[in-house]
Parts: structure tokens; C-alpha cells; sequence
């Protein structure tokens, strides 16, 4: 409550502070601002959403498996992780319309997957489809 000094004015100031208010909303920009690159370190997947389907034979899809040592093949063919994106990057030149399907073995550890899928992320492959079995 503000107080008038005048004294011949005995009505009190209305005025609404506005301080708090900035201090409380340049509190909630620094945040958005520091969680905003957070947010968008995913990795951009497109699955088909149908019910489970056999797949379809198409002339650009290629298979990518990890088996349960942590191996990585590309087309039945071994290839070290520190090869994968650029060779999947060449065949992403070659082949624009590449599709690409990952298979890991359950047994497979979390981080080798996660460490395959980062490198197709890099390759610049965007139509990726993760192989499961139906239930």
C-alpha cells in the first residue's frame, strides 16, 4: 500500500506494481530458454501405424541388424559402428528414397542400439522402420 506525502490528500495510490511480475516472468524465460535444446535432441522415426503386416519387398529397403553381442549388420554383411554413417550415408546418395529397417536382438544392451540408431539419425536417413515380433 502506497502512502500519499502530501497530507491535504488523505486518498491512498491504486497502482498495481508490475515488478514482481517481470521478475517472475524473466524467471520462466530463462527456464523455456535452457529446456527448449533439450527438448529437441530426439531422434525422428517413422513407423508405419498399421496393425502388424508382413514387409513389403521394396527394391530401396535395407536391413540393419544388431544381434545380441552387439554386432551390427548391414545386409547379412558385418560393418564396424564407426562405419555405419558414412556408408549409410553413401547409400542414402545413391538411393534418396532409402528406407531403412532396424532389428535388434532383445538381449541386445540399450546403449549399443541407442548408439546405432544415433548414427542413422546423422546419416541423414529419414525413413527408418523398427522390426519387432507380434505378440
Amino acid at each position: 500500500m502506497a502512502f500519499n506525502t502530501l497530507g491535504d490528500q488523505d486518498e491512498v495510490m491504486s497502482e498495481i506494481n508490475v515488478t514482481p511480475l517481470v521478475d517472475v516472468m524473466l524467471v520462466l524465460l530463462v527456464v523455456f530458454i535452457v529446456t527448449a535444446p533439450l527438448l529437441s535432441n530426439v531422434i525422428h522415426v517413422k513407423l508405419p501405424k498399421t496393425e502388424a503386416t508382413a514387409i513389403p519387398d521394396e527394391p530401396a529397403a535395407v536391413t540393419l541388424t544388431v544381434d545380441a553381442t552387439g554386432k551390427v549388420f548391414l545386409e547379412k554383411r558385418e560393418i564396424e559402428l564407426v562405419e555405419l554413417g558414412k556408408t549409410l550415408r553413401d547409400l542414402q546418395q545413391r538411393q534418396p528414397e532409402l528406407n531403412l529397417y532396424l532389428q535388434a536382438d532383445d538381449a541386445t544392451r540399450y546403449g549399443i542400439v541407442a548408439k546405432v540408431m544415433a548414427a542413422i539419425e546423422r546419416s541423414g536417413v529419414s525413413k527408418v522402420a523398427v522390426i519387432t515380433e507380434a505378440e
